[in-house]
């Protein structure tokens, strides 16, 4: 009877553990889908992208945990309809009241942050959607233990397997919704690439202007760079990189699966550059990263000291 016991409070302790996670992932995934859906003009890259990985990270708790929730929790009632042990029955209703003190912490402190997100700039719509997702959520939680406080759903097992049929259905339906607003994983593989091939350039960059302070010339090929190192080499499939001089100054060229984010590797600071006082070469357009997809050359301009 003792084991019993054990191993039913353990299911009870497993089912509630994986609720609460469900649940706070599930809202990671709503917050971000709606910031990916409803997007503010004063939104940069790095806003974007953090909010397409909380949608990949929501989306892969919940498609984890929300299933082994339902499968828990129906062993758990199934087992607390058949069971006579008082004990059992006792810890059962403790670890619900505490699910429904949970439920009630993840709803008020999930709606002071929206609320605070609004008091500091969030677009309305984005905030009315997140609030009503809130009180959804948590409160279709706090409902159903509420009544299972009550034993009802141990008493009525169809409505019980029809609320999580329904529940079940509506986060489907966010997760494929979700689907449509992310980059597919082949499509996340290419822009780390393209991003690697900027960095590998930028590597580059800073030896040939490197060399080209020391000596006062411009190196003519790669291969002077590194002496007895290999040189940077882009991705896999992916062809060499090439470099240039020309009458202004260099490029540095590489191949790109798609064009440079919006509002990413754009030198905003550049200025002009007077020769006036210039002890050696510089480069005027050093932090300009932009890029286009397909074949694509960063051209630089060099500025030498006047004579």
């Amino acid at each position: 009877m003792q084991q019993n016991t054990a191993k039913n409070f353990v299911l009870q302790l497993g089912s509630l553990a994986s609720l609460y996670l469900s649940l706070a992932f599930f809202l990671v995934l709503i917050f971000g889908l709606v910031n990916l859906m409803f997007p503010d003009t004063l939104d940069q890259y790095y806003n974007l992208e953090s909010y397409a990985s909380s949608v990949r990270l929501g989306f892969a708790m919940t498609i984890v945990f929300f299933p082994t929730y339902l499968y828990l929790t129906r062993l758990v009632n199934k087992n607390r309809r058949g069971s006579n042990d008082h004990a059992y029955l006792g810890l059962t209703k403790w670890l619900i009241y505490l699910s429904l003190l949970v439920a009630g912490a993840v709803l008020l402190s999930d709606l002071v942050a929206v609320i605070m997100g609004f008091l500091e700039g969030e677009l309305t719509t984005r905030f009315l959607i997140k609030a009503t997702a809130v009180l959804v959520v948590t409160g279709a939680a706090f409902y159903y233990y509420a009544k299972d406080a009550q034993g009802y759903w141990v008493k009525n097992e169809k409505q019980s397997i029809t609320y999580g049929f329904v529940a079940g259905l509506i986060i489907l339906g966010t997760l494929l919704a979700s689907l449509a607003h992310i980059d597919t994983p082949a499509q996340v593989r290419e822009i780390k690439a393209d991003q690697q091939q900027v960095q590998d350039l930028q590597q580059l960059q800073y030896a040939i202007i490197d060399r080209l302070q020391v000596e006062g010339n411009l190196i003519s090929s790669l291969d002077e760079l590194y002496s007895g190192r290999p040189l940077p080499t882009p991705p896999e499939g992916r062809p060499a990189y090439t470099y240039a001089t020309t009458t202004a100054g260099f490029e540095l060229c590489a191949t790109f699966s798609a064009d440079a984010p919006a509002g990413t590797y754009t030198d905003m600071y550049t200025r002009p550059v007077s020769v006036i006082g210039l002890d050696s070469p510089t480069v005027v357009n050093a932090d300009d990263w932009y890029y286009e997809a397909g074949d694509w050359c960063f051209e630089r301009t060099v500025a030498k000291p006047a004579i």
